[in-house]
């Protein structure tokens, strides 16, 4: 009897414990939010990812009653923001607007301090777009095969400026590249503003960036859009080509925002947020506000967005296998 009993008190604990976890789960999911939500932006005020951060908290902070606030942790293509996040105590408090860096800079660089699958609890999308590809407007070519054309006949002429390594618009390139075996040099800036003057003055013949960064100088006859990245063409740039015309139809690079949370979240409070997120993206004002933008909203379950994390990931690291990219440092 001594021994049985003894055995048993290991047992009764650890049931113990585990009621008294389940207990604070469920209260934490019936309390949130308790106090203001803070959604960490990865990028310098003014991007365009801060831009959907600070429409969103908005609108949540409407809709939940709460103050929700954006918080700038600008630098090392996204990865100091992310990483900060992954540390936060995981209840629902503190969250991070994940855009394409999210996924493209771990897959490029091993060291990028965080991971994107593992150390966050997906939430929710927001919106997706596609980039757009431009040239100089002296460029002889007007359209994406006739660029392909003109770097088989000159590899190596063609420089082509992103917005740093291992971002969405390096790796852009290098998907490209991988597809049709031509030789284009990046040239990484700090940032797509400084790559797109040069293009517009001729130092770079090439770059891709959002419809919205771009298009102003499209529309002044200073960049030439050759295609989107999606497969169909944008209602924002309805004149320009997608990649199905251009002979690539299962090319689809999309500029994605969404939201995730620390690992460790509970899944109740997930799904209030995720509820709450569904109905900022379906406000009227919200959908009008993102098509300027040219994003189409892309509401989702967890579920749903862990799936496309695992795609993205898994997508951009085979581009950086084949092209055999070795980056070590942002």
């Amino acid at each position: 009897m001594i021994t049985a009993s003894l055995g048993r008190r290991p047992v009764l604990k650890t049931l113990a414990a585990a009621a008294l976890a389940a207990s604070g789960l469920s209260s934490q999911a019936q309390t949130w939010p308790g106090r203001p939500i803070r959604i960490v932006v990865p990028f310098a005020p003014g991007a365009g990812t801060d831009a959907v951060g600070r429409l969103v908290a908005a609108k949540l902070s409407e809709l939940l009653k709460v103050s929700v606030v954006v918080e700038n942790r600008a630098g090392a293509s996204g990865a100091i923001g992310a990483q900060e996040v992954a540390k936060a105590a995981p209840d629902g408090h503190t969250l991070l607007l994940a855009a394409a860096p999210f996924t493209t800079v771990p897959a490029a660089m091993p060291g990028a301090g965080y991971d994107p699958l593992a150390g966050f609890a997906p939430v929710g999308m927001i919106a997706q777009g596609p980039l757009v590809w431009a040239v100089n407007k002296d460029l002889p070519v007007d359209t994406l095969p006739e660029l392909v054309a003109l770097a088989r006949q000159q590899p190596g002429r063609l420089n082509y400026g992103s917005a740093g390594v291992g971002g969405v618009n390096h790796l852009v390139l290098e998907s490209l590249k991988a597809r049709t075996r031509i030789f284009i040099i990046h040239i990484p800036y700090r940032g797509i503003a400084p790559a797109t003057l040069d293009t517009i003055s001729g130092q770079l013949q090439l770059l891709t960036g959002t419809i919205p960064a771009l298009a102003p100088h499209i529309r002044e006859g200073k960049l030439k859009a050759l295609a989107v990245t999606s497969p169909g063409r944008s209602p924002a740039l309805p004149q320009v080509p997608g990649m199905a015309e251009a002979g690539m139809p299962d090319f689809n690079v999309l500029n994605y925002f969404a939201l995730v949370a620390p690992r460790g979240t509970p899944d109740a409070v997930v799904q209030q947020i995720n509820g709450a997120l569904a109905n900022v993206v379906q406000m009227p004002d919200v959908k009008e506000r993102l098509a300027r933008d040219a994003l189409e909203p892309a509401t989702g379950t967890p579920a749903q967005l862990a799936q496309f994390l695992q795609r993205d990931l898994d997508g951009w690291k085979r581009v950086v296998q084949q092209q055999n990219l070795k980056i070590d440092a942002f």
